[in-house]
């Protein structure tokens, strides 16, 4: 195709600068609606997206469908959202204990904001497509299954995509290019001054260590984890780890094993249950290095600027790996078959269910390496900052 010319949606196409073709806007929007559920990760792969509908559609008011999680992140702080709506528990969409009439009070709710273009970025569209439709949105864009219901303008969906550009091609259905690559968020004065009582000013950085995932496969081992803290201690930097409530004994035990092989002299310590999601995202922003495998808090330390270094599955690399290599590092873990059963774990998506078998995807990345890294970026990180 030319860089103008036709496609199969109809009209003229643009694939000038962008992720995909690129149509002509919609007229009159002014009301969108972007549905993203899932984790906090997920929410973070939306957000150029979101950006890059904020300035093709500058008049409009953009809500966000999400989750309470991302509510409490994102409800009344500056950005491109201007609303949050929490979804209802809905199969493929929000899991939890179906309610219909919650359902159906939802529905009516957001049918009465009539909204002018709806966007579905939550996957192949199996259930998504037909929340999606259920807005009654006098347009709708977003990614399709062969087996998903079709929406006025789709893209395919193919599982190994990254999930940032994934959302850039949708949005460019509605006419709308990226402004950003990556998600960026605020983080106010008053919660950069709420985390200080947890920092220790003498030391020479401080270093934050999430060794959490949704998938426990996705968990570097709590060994792994500790040898580096104790690397980052006896460097003189602060170490503390982080986590939500359900992480608190793993984050404890990382704390422990890492005070077992160093003299750490007060400088580890766990803090996770004690945060809410903005006071994580201002302690992360703190951090002049955040190591972490590949989840939530991760993609929030990049969005608030901090450079990271994750420990990726291949696969999950694809799909969700920090682009520039200045201010973040990845270490792959390059399984490809379950040691348990023998199923090939790269068989993965909306047709492919995972096996039984929890077993660390990264094992083998080295703790050593991931250090050398830490050493790094806390250099770069120390620069950019002016210290």
């Amino acid at each position: 195709m030319d860089q103008q010319g036709q496609t199969e949606f109809g009209g003229a196409a643009d694939t000038g600068t962008a992720v995909g073709p690129v149509l002509e806007p919609f007229g009159g929007v002014r009301r969108i609606a972007v549905l993203r559920g899932g984790g906090l990760g997920d929410l973070m792969f939306a957000m150029p997206a979101v950006d890059a509908l904020a300035a093709a559609y500058p008049e409009a008011s953009i809500t966000l469908l999400g989750t309470p999680a991302h509510a409490a992140l994102l409800g009344g702080f500056p950005g491109p959202v201007d609303t949050v709506e929490v979804l209802p528990f809905a199969h493929g969409v929000r899991p939890g204990p179906e309610d219909p009439p919650a359902q159906a009070a939802f529905f009516e709710r957001m049918r009465s904001r009539r909204f002018d273009l709806a966007v579905q970025v939550h996957g192949g569209g199996r259930f998504s497509n037909p929340f999606l439709l259920g807005l009654d949105a006098r347009h709708t864009i977003g990614t399709r299954t062969p087996d998903a219901q079709a929406l006025e303008r789709t893209i395919p969906y193919v599982y190994y995509q990254n999930e940032v550009l994934r959302a850039l091609e949708v949005v460019g259905l509605a006419g709308a290019r990226p402004v950003s690559l990556e998600p960026r968020l605020e983080v106010t004065a008053e919660e950069s001054a709420a985390i200080a009582p947890l920092l220790q000013p003498e030391c020479s950085s401080l270093v934050v260590v999430h060794p959490g995932a949704s998938d426990p496969r996705r968990h570097w081992p709590a060994p792994s984890f500790a040898e580096g803290a104790a690397e980052a201690a006896q460097d003189g930097s602060q170490v503390l780890v982080v986590g939500d409530t359900g992480e608190a004994g793993l984050a404890g035990e990382v704390v422990g094993l890492a005070r077992g092989m160093a003299d750490d002299g007060g400088r580890i310590a766990s803090v996770a249950g004690q945060l809410d999601l903005r006071g994580l995202a201002a302690l992360l922003r703190a951090a002049d290095v955040v190591v972490a495998n590949d989840s939530g808090p991760r993609h929030l330390a990049q969005a608030v600027g901090t450079p990271t270094v994750g420990i990726y599955w291949a696969g999950n690399m694809i799909m969700a790996g920090a682009p520039g290599r200045t201010l973040h590092r990845i270490h792959l873990g390059w399984v490809t078959h379950c040691p348990v059963c023998g199923v090939d774990v790269t068989q993965v998506g909306w047709n492919a269910e995972r096996c039984s078998h929890d077993f660390p995807l990264t094992a083998q990345v080295s703790p050593a390496d991931v250090y050398a890294d830490v050493q790094e970026l806390k250099a770069t990180s120390l620069l950019l900052r002016g210290r």
